[in-house]
């Protein structure tokens, strides 16, 4: 039997979020297996109409034949453009699933897991021409040490960034086993969580995902009608931190962005003051799901 594309995670949680009206307009800001988005459409009438992104190609063979239905092969952080393209101005409801659907860690060939032999690629938009090779190689031991301790969280990313550019003064590197091999020269605390700090880093700078998401949740709050929901789905503390911030200051920092008056305007009114997460059956049937949260705001 064959593996599904992708297994939704917290997906009736987030779809029930978004309180989805018959005729209203919704997108799905990462389509994936489509998941989130045949949920959407089980709910919507026949006048509703669904937009669904997603940069990865192979996401496309997924769409499902609705006429509600219109697939952009593209980066959400495009999500205003094409709104303007298809005559939309606002919508109801945006669902995002972030991080990497499970259809791309468990293909070697896109280089996304430690766990698997593979080049050097982590591309999720395979038109890009930035590589983890490229980053891998090109980047200076100060840009590495950067992108591992702010997207990775890797306490030692000095040592591991200079092990990284001593090992490729010997010979160029290429595969993902070259630089699990290296990262597992200079792990601290447990393998497999920090293997996955590493490559999540690398994965994060290759993709350009903290900026992507930034101009998501600024475009969202440009898009969504009053009353209209967001919800968003993060896999690690840097996405949830941008989340949580935004939603409840309309700023990506701890505090809210105020006026020389000492004024601000909220955007969203938080709908989950405590994230959601997965309940323990879908922990068990899908692991991914354990680092899941939810996040759920309603535009003002």
């Amino acid at each position: 039997m064959m593996k599904p594309y992708h297994t939704s995670v917290l997906l009736h949680e987030s779809v029930d979020a978004l309180q989805v009206k018959p005729g209203g307009t919704y997108v799905d800001a990462t389509f994936g297996g489509g998941g989130h988005s045949r949920e959407i459409l089980k709910r919507l009438g026949p006048d509703g109409r669904l937009l669904a992104f997603d940069q990865d190609e192979e996401a496309a063979q997924n769409a499902p034949d609705d006429v509600r239905f219109t697939f952009i092969g593209a980066n959400f952080s495009a999500l205003k453009r094409f709104l303007r393209l298809y005559g939309i101005e606002h919508v109801d409801g945006i669902v995002a699933d972030l991080g990497v659907s499970g259809r791309q860690l468990e293909a070697a060939e896109r280089g996304f897991s430690y766990r698997l032999e593979g080049p050097l690629d982590m591309r999720m938009n395979r038109n890009s021409t930035l590589t983890a090779a490229h980053i891998l190689n090109e980047y200076g031991a100060e840009q590495l040490q950067q992108m591992w301790s702010r997207y990775g969280e890797v306490r030692n990313a000095r040592t591991l960034a200079q092990a990284v550019v001593n090992a490729r003064s010997r010979q160029p590197l290429t595969t993902t086993t070259q630089l699990r091999e290296i990262a597992l020269q200079c792990k601290t605390g447990d393998e497999h969580k920090y293997l996955a700090q590493v490559f999540q880093a690398v994965r994060i700078e290759v993709n350009g995902e903290m900026q992507a998401l930034e101009q998501l949740l600024v475009q969202s709050a440009e898009v969504l009608r009053q009353g209209g929901r967001l919800a968003v789905i993060t896999f690690h503390s840097l996405e949830d931190r941008l989340v949580k911030n935004y939603m409840k200051h309309a700023s990506f920092s701890d505090e809210p962005e105020k006026d020389v008056f000492g004024r601000w305007q909220p955007l969203f009114r938080v709908i989950t003051r405590k994230p959601i997460t997965a309940g323990e059956k879908e922990r068990r049937e899908n692991p991914r799901s354990h680092s899941a949260k939810l996040r759920v705001a309603e535009r003002i």
